[in-house]
This record gives C-alpha cells, sequence and structure tokens, in this order.
C-alpha cells in the first residue's frame, strides 16, 4: 500500500501589486574619508609626491614595494627604506574593456600585478595598452606620474609599455597635511550611486511631503493597534500587523527628547551650537529626529511645542528637507505623562 504525503505549502508569500505608484530616484553616497598614513606609508607617500616609488627592507634582505609596516620576520616596526626603479616586469594581467567611473583610465586597459626592478614583491596597477594583444607576462613597463601629486597611488597615472624610465612632471599640488612631519594625512573619496526605490508607504510619504502634507499609518491590530507611525510603515515593526489606514497629522508637536550640537564637524550647514530633536507630531505615536532652530539652543526643553517651518513651496522635493526645521510655538509646555510613553 502506498501512502501519499500531502503537498507541502508553498514557501514563497504571494506580494500584492503596490495600490499607490512607486517612486525612484538615483542616489549618490559619497564623502572623503580622510586617512593618516603612519610613519612606514607617509615615507612612501612622500616618494610618489616627488616622482620617486620607495620600498621597505626586511630582515631577510627582501623589498616590499608598497613598504609594508611591520617586518614580516621578526614583527618590528620597518625602519629601513630603499629606493627601487620606476621600470619593472608584468607577473601577470587581466584585461579591463570596460573601465568604471573613478578607475585609472577611461580607455580599455589592464590591470596587472608589477615587480619593479629592486623590488621582492608585486605592485598592483593598470597598464595602458590599445589591445590585448600588446600584454603579456614578462612584459617591460615603467611608471607614468600624473603632474598633481598629493601622497596617493593615483599620483601614478597608469604604467605603459618601455625599458626607459619617464621623468615625473614637476609637481602642481599643494604638500598634504603633516607633510613637514613626515605623518602625511590624505583624503580618499569614496562614493556609491544605486537607484533607490521606495516601498509603498514611503512613496505616500515622500508625495505628501512634495505637497505640504505629513502622512502616517495607523496599524490596524496587535501590540500596536491604533499607534500612528510617522515617517509611516506598512506593517507594525513589534508583529508584523498590517497598517489599517493614512493618517494626515499636524504640523505642530512635541519636543520629547534633544541634544545639543556643539562639536563642528566636516559638511556642517549649520554653526554649533544647535539642537537636533525628537518630535513627536500632534496625532502620531512615535516621535522623529529633526531640528530645533529660532531660538537659543539653551532655551529648547523637552515638553516644548513646536511647529514645522517649511522652505518656500517653489523649493518643495520629495524630501523630510522641505521642513527646514521646528520652532516653538510660544503655547505652554506640554505635561509630562502626556508624552512619557513616546520618550
Amino acid at each position: 500500500m502506498s501512502v501519499t504525503s500531502p503537498a507541502a505549502p508553498n514557501p514563497v508569500a504571494e506580494v500584492p501589486e503596490p495600490k499607490s505608484p512607486i517612486l525612484t530616484a538615483p542616489l549618490t553616497n559619497s564623502f572623503d574619508y580622510t586617512r593618516s598614513l603612519g610613519p612606514v606609508l607617509s615615507q612612501f607617500a612622500l616618494a610618489l609626491r616627488d616622482g620617486r616609488i620607495i620600498g621597505s627592507k626586511g630582515s631577510d634582505g627582501k623589498v616590499s614595494v608598497p613598504p609594508v609596516e611591520f617586518d614580516p620576520v621578526t614583527g618590528a616596526q620597518s625602519a629601513e627604506f630603499v629606493e627601487v626603479s620606476t621600470v619593472g616586469t608584468v607577473t601577470t594581467w587581466t584585461w579591463n574593456p570596460e573601465p568604471a567611473p573613478g578607475q585609472p583610465l577611461d580607455t580599455p586597459f589592464a590591470w596587472a600585478l608589477i615587480r619593479l626592478d629592486g623590488a621582492d614583491t608585486t605592485l598592483l596597477h593598470a597598464v595602458s595598452a590599445d589591445s590585448p594583444d600588446e600584454l603579456a607576462t614578462g612584459l617591460r613597463v615603467h611608471a607614468v606620474f600624473g603632474a598633481a601629486r598629493i601622497g596617493r597611488i593615483d599620483d601614478i597615472a597608469y604604467f605603459a609599455p618601455g625599458e626607459e624610465p619617464a621623468t615625473a612632471p614637476a609637481n602642481t599640488a599643494d604638500a598634504p597635511q603633516g607633510a613637514e612631519t613626515g605623518l602625511v594625512v590624505i583624503p580618499t573619496p569614496v562614493s556609491t550611486e544605486i537607484t533607490h526605490s521606495a516601498n509603498e508607504e514611503e512613496s505616500v510619504y515622500l508625495e505628501g511631503l512634495k505637497a505640504g502634507k505629513l502622512i502616517g499609518t495607523r496599524i490596524g491590530a496587535g501590540v500596536d493597534a491604533g499607534r500612528v507611525y510617522f515617517p509611516p510603515r506598512g506593517v507594525s515593526p513589534a508583529d508584523g500587523s498590517p497598517a489599517s489606514e493614512r493618517v494626515e497629522l499636524a504640523h505642530t508637536g512635541i519636543v520629547t527628547t534633544f541634544c545639543i550640537v556643539n562639536v563642528p564637524f566636516q559638511g556642517q550647514r549649520i554653526t554649533p551650537p544647535y539642537v537636533a530633536a525628537y518630535v513627536l507630531l500632534d496625532g502620531a505615536d512615535i516621535p522623529f529626529l529633526h531640528l530645533i532652530l529660532d531660538c537659543e539652543a539653551s532655551e529648547v526643553r523637552m515638553g516644548m511645542r513646536v511647529k514645522a517651518v517649511w522652505l518656500p513651496e517653489a523649493e518643495w522635493e520629495y524630501s523630510i528637507g522641505n521642513i527646514s526645521h521646528f520652532a516653538p510655538t510660544g503655547e505652554p509646555d506640554a505635561d509630562y505623562d502626556t508624552y512619557r510613553a513616546h520618550l
């Protein structure tokens, strides 16, 4: 007799089509990562600025390029530096037919491991060539330096086929921070570019901001039943219960907790001191972070009644930045018991 097992349930949940248009937009995140190179790599950086290449010599006599901070054999900090040739030999390579933005060259080129004359290790860099037919293991290449050199590996613009070293042009860049002390600090740009797709609730929220409205959602069941989230959520983060309706909220609220920012930092648009606070909008159950201005930082307090100050309508985008800041309304402070559960 055979027994037929019941069919296993489909583990893939069906996702309904969104009822509201979904917003997408290109998103670029970028910043300059500032790094202190330390006593060893600073020597490498300063040599690059001069159009030279140096390595570190270990206790076993081997020369590493770039220099290593600690001797691979003894573990002691590297202290002996030797200049190597700007000419070397390709030990292995791969062709890059479609260069990406930010790579050394904007035309097809090769990535290669290059052992410079006088070095015992290889250096990864770009080799300029018209086609992969020009590349081969054993190819002799020389460094081509850029004119503006600040102590980064891309001070070497690329390597080119040929035995003869190329003289580095006069440096047009200012000395990097710390060059006078031998401890170089250099910036390294970091950037990512993506196409961001908002989910349905985010899209409604952003559409609302573009129209000068603050849209939240009310959870319909579970432990968060009746609770209004701003920014909106499609489900409760506590138990996954779905939102039952969208709610347009007031442009006024209460400061729950706050921080006075006194320390300046790169990219800061407001001069300290200023206040970043969690604002509980009237009708909402979750506060969100924004700026409190139009008063002295020392005057901000828990329970302070505040109102949204919007940018001119012509400047409105799909962004919470449409609200420039929150400002005191002048109303009496809210009683602590009215917001204590929302801290």
